[in-house]
């Protein structure tokens, strides 16, 4: 699988202690013209970091200003046609992963891919039919320009793009990513503030399923 005007963005908010094999099996799979870092408004050294494994351009904001306005940002700095999103606290990240990832888009059988970690085989089939809110994900240029920026703030993003496919009834759908898993919030900064960032994030996830609902019928989206 050769490069085919591909870029990476990978938003990151004081990921220095995992970004750096994110980025380095991006460089290593030869399948992108950009590996793009936002780092939004970290305080450790996830820019450093960056750069040395290898990303092409890393651009750090000066405020955190949410998930989906780093992924804005990054769009700004590449205009390749195809754009693969990744979290910056992945683990067992592989090549093969991302070949998988990108694959249905890049023969055009689908507009958007999104990646299912492993959560083992039953989890893993249940997660294809909830709310596809995961990080990984393939997807033609055109879908995230197209949704207008005030629904792609913070976590609403996920749930933006899906319904954005869903209701142009354009072609979108998961891919499994065997050994794929993610560093736990738990596991960053511990049990209590965890969960409470769990909480907040569901909610918002949540609130953006009725929000872009709603402003479809309002024909603003």
């Amino acid at each position: 699988m050769k490069k085919n005007n591909i870029s990476v963005i990978i938003p990151a908010y004081n990921e220095g202690h995992s970004i750096a094999n994110v980025v380095k099996v991006a460089s290593d799979s030869k399948l992108f013209d950009d590996i793009i870092v936002i780092s939004d408004g970290s305080t450790d050294n996830t820019v450093e970091v960056a750069k040395r494994a290898g990303a092409t351009l890393v651009h750090n904001l000066p405020i955190k200003k949410g998930k989906g306005a780093a992924l804005l940002h990054g769009i700004t700095h590449t205009d390749s046609e195809m754009i693969v999103f990744l979290d910056a606290d992945l683990k067992g990240l592989r090549v093969d992963h991302l070949k998988r990832l990108i694959a249905p888009v890049l023969r055009g059988d689908m507009v958007m891919t999104v990646g299912i970690r492993d959560r083992g085989s039953f989890f893993s089939n249940i997660a294809r039919h909830l709310p596809l809110i995961g990080g990984e994900r393939a997807l033609q240029r055109f879908v995230i320009e197209n949704i207008p920026p005030q629904y792609l703030q913070g976590f609403m993003v996920e749930a933006a793009l899906n319904y954005y496919c869903r209701s142009r009834k354009l072609k979108y759908g998961t891919v499994f990513l065997p050994g794929l898993h993610i560093i736990r919030k738990m596991q960053k900064v511990g049990f209590l503030r965890g969960l409470i960032q769990y909480i907040k994030m569901f909610y918002t996830v949540l609130k953006a399923i009725i929000v872009v609902r709603l402003a479809k019928i309002k024909r603003k989206f």
